[in-house]
């Protein structure tokens, strides 16, 4: 193993005044490939002290040379999207755990907070997990869900107006009503939050959190240019899905393993697929609060407590690098970012006298 620049567990600086860990602060260089890695046993629970001779890490079927390695946490930029389409019971049950969602949060995380349902809405830039973020919250509190069953468009219940043998009164034509529109653009809020995250320091580690039923219909951005965005600017998504999203046959589906060309349009499963393509391990899928409450935590300690691999490329320009990362050592579970888009290096152009 060539030497790697190894920062060891527990190196973390100390805040002077609480004592509390402050987040390893480093300066990256623009063409370092930084990958998240968590590492689970079969038991599902996160395995720790690795050490960077024990993973393996291929760019392209070709095995790269670690310079940087890290157990330390990070600094969190988390953006979190609720959807707020889903039905309203569901809504309800996800506004009453809101107080433990704050609590996963460290004040040494930035936090941006995002709604969708038929439009995107952001209800705060990027804010320490304070009193910002308690407001933000409880304006989330506020909201109502999408009302259960079919829209009624004819009949005793629809919208018409009264009628008398089937005719109308005091209209020449029937009313014609049509159902609303559905929508759920969980793409356009992810491509919003993404660009958001672009901008915010390369030295935290930058996730998207979202809480949805997984549902996706109607947006503008596809899925295949959404990941893409994710990819580029080096963010995993994590996600608690609920109601139909929370189905046995749902969390099976985190482990399929996505090809780059795929595109996925009104999908009903596309949560388990930003995941496993970003890296970010499992979809918490649950039911119930008090489980909603636990996944909050295990989602963001999951974020906060990767292993973080770096290497150096040789050209940091071109399309697609596909990503392998192995760990030496049997019965564990390796959860990382297939790929990325490589960025090309700005050019540095001499200033010459006129």
């Amino acid at each position: 193993m060539p030497p790697v620049k190894t920062v060891q567990a527990g190196s973390v600086p100390k805040d002077p005044e609480t004592g509390e860990d402050t987040g390893y602060v480093f300066r990256v260089n623009p063409t370092l490939v930084l990958v998240p890695v968590t590492v689970k046993d079969p038991n599902g629970r996160l395995v720790e002290g690795l050490q960077s001779k024990d993973f393996a890490v291929q760019e392209n079927g070709k095995t790269q040379t670690l310079t940087w390695f890290t157990s330390d946490p990070f600094a969190l930029s988390a953006a979190v999207i609720f959807d707020t389409g889903m039905p309203d019971i569901g809504l309800k049950k996800i506004q009453d755990t809101l107080s433990a969602l704050q609590g996963a949060f460290s004040q040494f995380d930035e936090v941006a907070i995002y709604t969708y349902s038929s439009t995107v809405g952001r209800l705060t830039d990027f804010n320490n997990a304070g009193r910002e973020l308690t407001v933000a919250l409880n304006q989330v509190k506020g909201y109502s869900g999408a009302n259960n069953g079919i829209p009624v468009t004819s009949g005793p219940l629809g919208p018409q107006g009264p009628v008398i043998n089937g005719i109308p009164i005091g209209s020449p034509v029937d009313p014609v009503s049509t159902p609303p529109k559905v929508a759920h653009v969980l793409n356009d809020a992810i491509l919003l939050a993404a660009r958001d995250l672009s901008k915010r320091d390369r030295t935290r580690r930058k996730i998207i959190f979202i809480i949805s039923d997984g549902r996706e219909q109607g947006s503008v951005a596809s899925y295949k240019d959404t990941l893409k965005v994710l990819l580029t600017q080096n963010i995993t998504v994590y996600a608690v899905a609920v109601e139909g999203g929370a189905i046995p046959v749902y969390d099976r589906l985190e482990r399929v393993h996505l090809p780059k060309t795929t595109a996925a349009m009104g999908y009903g499963d596309i949560l388990p697929k930003y995941v496993s393509a970003t890296g970010g391990g499992s979809v918490f899928s649950e039911l119930s609060e008090a489980t909603i409450e636990k996944a909050y935590a295990a989602a963001i300690g999951e974020a906060r407590y990767q292993y973080t691999l770096g290497y150096a490329p040789k050209s940091s320009i071109g399309g697609y690098r596909e990503i392998n990362v192995q760990v030496k050592r049997a019965d564990v579970k390796v959860f990382a970012k297939a790929g990325y888009y490589p960025l090309p290096t700005p050019l540095h152009v001499p200033q010459t006298a006129p």
